[in-house]
């Protein structure tokens, strides 16, 4: 993107008219203390375009590529997958790259039919019977769930499972702070259920839990749905690793009501934090409280097959005071790759895939285990786990980094709050993980905590 610099003239016409004296009064509302006073230091005041590429060159050379040499093992929300060379090529075509939103359905056709099959494709996942036209990602998903599930029993309290991703918990906290939800946060826990169980009443509008969730662990959530059903209240379901659902029950035959999903897995590699894609699924009943969008399938007056917006509860299509929500398809592209890469894979590839998967996570997990004092927490999971080390997490991991190898999260880096997690690892297995990856992460772990021992005995 090329910078063109405003001239004086033209900042003074902006400010005119938005009536103000000056570029400081746009800046009134933020507080002192946080706003920056004069250059960053290091930064020039001005460079070249050319000095400036080579700027970010130089920063990017310094990352530690897992796309090209360096093993991976790190997930918690964003998962390093295959995405074929078939995806891109198609999503680049100058039809789908250049289409905007929808708001003139008789010339978007191809849109709304790739929508509709993406909206087909995430309603299969789940298990749910109408799912929406792609929301931002994963956590703004999971927020507008608990929105929506306060709109449909009209309560205002929602409970958090402790085991729901901290980075989606803070997000759904934010969102409800400013929209006068009563959120109660239930503290982080692998294990957490019969302390979830006991805070669900009829006062209770729903109740977020991930699956499988933050620690790694696989669930039954059909009692749990039960019990919410029993009070009146609605069982949202978290699924922040997509290619799981290739192998697990779907929620929605386990009795949610909403499921939210990240589906960067799937069509969508890592990009230094995205973009993403988020999935939302309800039952048919709740359809009219969805966010978002719902392309449809008709036909025209000749009888063609033909789509169409069937549904768009937000403010620039209804009242205001009616909308749901001011969401839109903003990750259309990376829905679009989505639902190529799951239309590649199809339903026998994409359990093929969701197997490979898990059994690259059992090798990893009973290689860990070998490794003296490593003890793996979960008694089920994906393709993800939780390891407890006899040393603490961060220091290992930064020297496993340091020696070429992106060795999990230490679990202590998202709750630094609970110190008894601080030798916790969190380390995933996907299908680009090899057998020379998790040998090679196996031995430098072993003597990475052999290593830091031997510091703290010195």
């Amino acid at each position: 993107m090329r910078y063109l610099p405003h001239t004086p003239e033209d900042r003074r016409e902006m400010l005119r008219v938005v009536g103000v004296d000056t570029v400081e009064d746009l800046f009134t509302d933020v507080p002192d203390n946080a706003r920056l006073e004069g250059p960053i230091e290091g930064l020039s005041y001005k460079m070249g375009e050319y000095e400036v590429e080579s700027v970010f060159q130089a920063f990017a050379t310094r990352n530690t590529r897992p796309a090209r040499v360096t093993p991976c093992f790190i997930g918690a929300g964003a998962y390093w997958h295959h995405v074929p060379s078939s995806v891109d090529h198609i999503i680049q075509r100058g039809e789908f790259l250049t289409s905007y939103t929808p708001y003139q359905p008789e010339v978007s056709q191809g849109t709304l039919q790739y929508l509709f099959e993406f909206q087909t494709q995430v309603a299969l996942l789940t298990g749910m019977d109408v799912a929406n036209a792609s929301m931002y990602d994963g956590s703004t998903a999971t927020a507008e769930a608990v929105l929506m599930a306060n709109r449909v029993t009209r309560r205002s309290k929602a409970i958090i499972a402790g085991n729901l991703h901290p980075h989606y918990r803070d997000v759904v906290e934010t969102q409800a702070r400013l929209t006068g939800i009563e959120v109660e946060l239930l503290e982080p826990a692998a294990g957490d259920e019969a302390a979830l169980t006991a805070e669900i009443d009829n006062t209770i509008s729903c109740v977020v839990v991930q699956n499988p969730d933050f620690f790694g662990e696989v669930r039954d959530l059909t009692a749990l749905a039960e019990r919410c059903h029993e009070n009146g209240a609605l069982l949202v379901v978290v699924v922040t690793e997509v290619v799981s659902l290739g192998l697990m029950t779907p929620p929605g035959e386990m009795g949610a009501d909403i499921v939210v999903c990240e589906g960067q897995s799937i069509g969508v590699p890592l990009n230094f934090g995205g973009p993403y894609v988020g999935l939302f699924a309800c039952r048919d009943k709740y359809v009219r409280q969805m966010p978002g969008r719902l392309a449809g399938e008709t036909v025209d007056a000749d009888g063609n097959r033909g789509w169409v917006l069937t549904l768009s509860t937000r403010e620039q299509h209804i009242r205001r005071e009616k909308a749901t929500s001011n969401i839109c398809t903003n990750s259309g592209l990376c829905a679009l790759a989505f639902s190529v890469h799951l239309s590649l894979l199809g339903e026998v590839g994409m359990t093929q895939l969701a197997e490979v998967n898990h059994a690259k996570a059992v090798q990893l997990a009973d290689a860990l285990a070998s490794v003296e004092g490593v003890e793996v927490v979960n008694t089920g999971f994906f393709n993800e786990f939780t390891v407890k080390l006899p040393v603490a997490a961060a220091p290992v991991v930064e020297w496993l980094a340091e020696n070429k190898i992106l060795g999990g999260l230490p679990i202590s880096r998202l709750l630094p709050q609970q110190g008894e997690m601080e030798n916790l690892l969190l380390v995933a297995a996907t299908e680009r993980v090899t057998d020379d990856h998790i040998k090679h992460f196996t031995n430098a772990l072993g003597t990475a905590i052999a290593a830091d021992g031997a510091a703290n005995a010195a």
